[in-house]
C-alpha cells in the first residue's frame, strides 16, 4: 500500500488567490510570447514562431517563480543550449533513435555545468531532433526569442502581482543569519548529505525552516505567559539602600540583579553586577579587590563624592514586561538584546516578579521535553 501511495501527489499548499495568479500569468506569458513571435517571424506555414516547451517554461516562471529552475538564466540558457545540442545531434547522427536520447543526455549535462538546469530544456533538445532541425538559426528564432520574451513577461507580471522575480539565489557564504537551532553551515552540510537537486532555492529553504521552527515555538509556547514562569515577589531594594547592604544581599542570595522600587513597589530602576563593575573600573585589573571593598564600604560622611546608595549607580532605563505577556516575545530580548533579567510588572507598574535567562531556558526545555 505504501508503494502505491507513493504514486499519488501530495496537496499543493497554496491558496486560491495564488492559483489564479499562476493560471492568469501563464496565459499572459504565452500570449505575449506568441504575439511577439508571430510579429517578428514571417507567419507562413514553414516558419516556427512558437515552440511547445514554452508551455512548460511558463508553468515554472509563473507558478513556481521562486525555483532555481525558473530563473532567467535557467530559462534562456537552458532552452537555447538544449536547442543547440539537439541540432548538433541531428547533424552528427541523423538517426532519431540515437540522436533523441543523446540530445537529452548532453543537454542535461551542459545545463548542470553551466548552472542553467531547466526541465523544459530537455523537451527543447528533443523537439530539435524530432523536427530534424539542421539550421542553428532554430536555436535563435524561435527558441531564444521565445525564452527572452517569456522571461520579460514574467518579470513584469510577477513583480506587479507581489512575487519577487528574478528570485535572487544567494550562496551559502552570503547567509549571515542563523535560526535558533542550526546555523547556515549546518544547513549546507545537510544539503551536501542529501545530494539531490531540490526545486527550491537555498535561502528559501532556510527561511521555510525558520518559519516552521517559529510556528513550533508558538504552538508549544503560545499560551505560556510571563506570570507562568516568573519568580514571584523577587528580592528588591529601594533608591536609598546603602551599597554595602545591596552588595551583601546579592552575595547572600547569589543573584546578579536587584530591582529598585519605591515605597509603593513601583519600579524605578535595576541594580546589576555590571553597575558595580562599571563604578569600580573593571578595565584596571591591578588592585581591583581593594578598590571593590573601598567602593562598597560606607564613608560615614554626610557629603561624599563617592556613591553611597543604590540610586546613585543603578540603571534607570529598564526593559520590563507585563505579567500577561507571552514569553515567546521575550526570546529576542534575551538572545539579541543582551538582557539577563527582565522585571515583570502589573498594570500599575508595580513589581510582581522577575524572569531570568535560567527561567526562560527552563520553560523552553519543558516545552520541548514535556516528560522531563
Amino acid at each position: 500500500m505504501k508503494f502505491l501511495m507513493a504514486f499519488l501527489a501530495g496537496p499543493v499548499q497554496v491558496d486560491g488567490r495564488e492559483r489564479w495568479r499562476s493560471f492568469i500569468g501563464a496565459g499572459f506569458g504565452i500570449l505575449v510570447t506568441a504575439l511577439f513571435g508571430r510579429w517578428v517571424v514571417n507567419p507562413d506555414v514553414s516558419s516556427a514562431w512558437l515552440i511547445a516547451p514554452m508551455g512548460a517554461s511558463a508553468v515554472l516562471v509563473f507558478a513556481v517563480s521562486g525555483s532555481p529552475m525558473a530563473q532567467p538564466w535557467a530559462v534562456i540558457g537552458g532552452n537555447t543550449i538544449s536547442a543547440l545540442v539537439g541540432i548538433s545531434c541531428v547533424l552528427t547522427l541523423g538517426d532519431t533513435i540515437w540522436a533523441a536520447p543523446l540530445s537529452v543526455l548532453l543537454a542535461i549535462a551542459l545545463m548542470f555545468s553551466l548552472r542553467c538546469l531547466h526541465p523544459p530544456g530537455g523537451a527543447t533538445a528533443l523537439l530539435a531532433v524530432l523536427v530534424q532541425a539542421t539550421n542553428y538559426q532554430f536555436a535563435l528564432v524561435p527558441v531564444l526569442l521565445n525564452s527572452i520574451v517569456l522571461v520579460a513577461a514574467a518579470v513584469v507580471y510577477n513583480n506587479l502581482t507581489g512575487r519577487r522575480y528574478p528570485h535572487t539565489q544567494r550562496s551559502g557564504s552570503a547567509q549571515s543569519a542563523t535560526v535558533a537551532r542550526f546555523s547556515a553551515t549546518d544547513l549546507d552540510a545537510a544539503l551536501a548529505h542529501y545530494n539531490q537537486v531540490l526545486d527550491v532555492s537555498r535561502d528559501d529553504l532556510e527561511q521555510l525552516l525558520h518559519y516552521a521552527e517559529l510556528n513550533s515555538y508558538h504552538r508549544t509556547l503560545g499560551d505560556l505567559r510571563c506570570e507562568n514562569i516568573m519568580s514571584r515577589d523577587p528580592i528588591a531594594v529601594q533608591f536609598g539602600t546603602a551599597l554595602d547592604e545591596a552588595w551583601a544581599l546579592m552575595r547572600q542570595q547569589r543573584i546578579k540583579a536587584l530591582p529598585v522600587i519605591d515605597r509603593t513597589r513601583r519600579l524605578v530602576g535595576i541594580l546589576t553586577m555590571a553597575d558595580f563593575l562599571r563604578e569600580v573600573g573593571l578595565g584596571e585589573h591591578d588592585g581591583i579587590g581593594v578598590r571593590w571593598r573601598a567602593f562598597v564600604k560606607r564613608s560615614g560622611m554626610t557629603h561624599s563624592t563617592k556613591p553611597e546608595v543604590v540610586g546613585q549607580i543603578m540603571t534607570r532605563k529598564v526593559q520590563v514586561a507585563s505579567a500577561d505577556r507571552h514569553i515567546i516575545e521575550l526570546v529576542p530580548l534575551f538572545s539579541n538584546g543582551g538582557h539577563h533579567h527582565i522585571p515583570i510588572i502589573d498594570a500599575e507598574n508595580r513589581l510582581v516578579g522577575i524572569i531570568t535567562q535560567t527561567d526562560l531556558l527552563r520553560a523552553l526545555y519543558r516545552a520541548v521535553k514535556p516528560d522531563a
